[in-house]
């Protein structure tokens, strides 16, 4: 009798031993669950965020190669068009002024020909000149419009030239990108949100019956929510930290391919980025612990088993 008591007893904690065991393999694929789904998330919310705001630096890039030509008038002096660049240098506007002489313009006009034109027509019709390249920020359909606008009336400019339907276009698709861009990063944004919630989510719901059994010996709410709350805050911070770990290779590849861009020593859109991601998770892990905590807290007993 004694025998099969005791055996008994070496089965219920065999059993037990490997109920534990299953419980602990269990929670550690919940926890890794979760770590996957916010470092995932987190990193495509990284990237999205690094386009939005990378995309004004390559709109800006390609703004500030449009030029505004001034062709300047044959009575011109060389100290007059010196003073002329060096008021357009001092002009908000201006990133850079580039004067190309006739004689200059002449020689490339001639090389693209693939002959000297001037010597067959016996003069150079050509005319001083000076290429204006505004800062990104100014180069729009009215601004553009507005500066050529002023300085036709200036008594050393014979005619100022630019291409207004490239700057029209580029205006208005610039526009368009940065609008889509900006309702993608929204939209994956709370994707990101659920995904993250229902992972947290489904990680308390494992542990309802012992969120319900602290409540009945008397715990507070508060106390019963501070442990599970810290550690998904933990789990969210893990998850962040590698998808910053995977957002600082892809920003490396990038930075080798398109050097223009200067992704590594853009230091504002790095610590943006980096800041982001963590207020994020801390957010999100922070604010669905909290509500799915006090769902269970809220459920009577009967109610755990739907």
């Amino acid at each position: 009798m004694n025998f099969c008591i005791l055996r008994a007893e070496c089965y219920v904690i065999y059993m037990s031993s490997k109920f534990d065991s299953y419980q602990k393999r269990r929670l550690r694929t919940s926890y890794f669950s979760v770590i996957l789904s916010i470092s995932l998330v987190l990193f495509m919310v990284g990237i999205l965020g690094l386009v939005l705001l990378k995309s004004r630096v390559v709109a800006n890039h390609l703004k500030e190669e449009i030029a505004l030509t001034f062709f300047l008038k044959d009575t011109v002096e060389k100290t007059q068009i010196e003073a002329l660049k060096t008021s357009l240098m001092k002009e908000k506007f201006t990133r850079d002024v580039i004067f190309t002489s006739k004689e200059q313009a002449a020689k490339d006009f001639s090389k693209d020909l693939g002959e000297d034109f001037v010597s067959y027509i016996g003069t150079n019709p050509l005319k001083n000149s000076i290429d204006l390249y505004l800062k990104g920020d100014y180069v729009t359909s009215a601004t553009v419009n507005e500066i050529a606008s002023r300085f036709e009336k200036n008594a050393f400019v014979f005619e100022v030239s630019y291409d207004r339907f490239l700057v029209n276009s580029l205006t208005t698709n610039i526009q368009k990108i940065s609008f889509w861009l900006l309702v993608s990063c929204i939209f994956f944004g709370l994707i990101a949100i659920l995904l993250i919630n229902s992972a947290i989510r489904l990680s308390i719901y494992a542990k309802r019956f012992n969120i319900k059994t602290m409540q009945m010996v008397g715990a507070t709410k508060r106390f019963i929510r501070r442990p599970f709350i810290w550690n998904s805050i933990r789990l969210g911070m893990i998850g962040a930290a590698l998808a910053l770990s995977g957002l600082a290779v892809v920003t490396y590849f990038i930075d080798q391919k398109m050097t223009t861009l200067e992704f590594l020593t853009d230091y504002v859109t790095l610590t943006c980025i980096g800041c982001g991601v963590l207020l994020t998770a801390f957010l999100i892990t922070w604010l669905s612990t909290f509500l799915a905590t006090q769902r269970f807290l809220n459920l009577q007993t009967d109610e755990l088993y739907d």
